[in-house]
């Protein structure tokens, strides 16, 4: 999968997230963020992005599944 098609498919993941609070579509899009960066054609700054975005993600989940 190129880098392009990762950009885009996390992006659709974390609006589908975003729009219906789909734990999958959160998780499917911390996947895609975790493989943009370990993507070494990216640079580092933009794959740092990339990995807290994706841990934020997973917190996120992490923190609504105690409170509710």
């Amino acid at each position: 999968m190129t880098s392009n098609s990762l950009y885009a498919g996390a992006l659709a993941q974390l609006l589908v997230h975003w729009h219906t609070a789909c734990p999958h579509s959160a998780r499917r899009a911390a996947d895609l963020l975790g493989r943009l960066a370990s993507d070494e054609r990216i640079d580092a700054d933009n794959r740092a992005l990339f990995d807290a975005a994706g841990e934020a993600l997973l917190d996120t989940l992490e923190t609504r599944r105690q409170c509710a």
